[in-house]
């Protein structure tokens, strides 16, 4: 049984370098990590879930200039992980 590795690119330089099909987030309590992840990945409700409490916590309005997750990295990270299994 082969293992597939999550298809999350972690970033953090420019907006202009996001491949297609995929979309920035930034994620963490302090200190905000750039991630590039698939698109795919709005159709899963746990997923779903994050930008619900995303959209509770900073509305639309997202300092970053990207969707900020409020959650800490490991969380996400283990989130996005069982997420690419699908």
């Amino acid at each position: 049984m082969a293992i597939r590795m999550p298809r999350i690119i972690k970033k953090t330089s420019t907006a202009g370098d996001v491949p297609k099909g995929h979309f920035a987030v930034y994620v963490g309590e302090k200190q905000k990590k750039r991630f590039v992840i698939p698109i795919s990945f709005l159709s899963q409700p746990l997923f779903q879930d994050l930008l619900s409490q995303a959209e509770e916590e900073f509305g639309f309005d997202h300092p970053m200039g990207g969707v900020t997750i409020p959650c800490s990295e490991d969380v996400f990270i283990n989130l996005t992980s069982r997420l690419s299994r699908f």
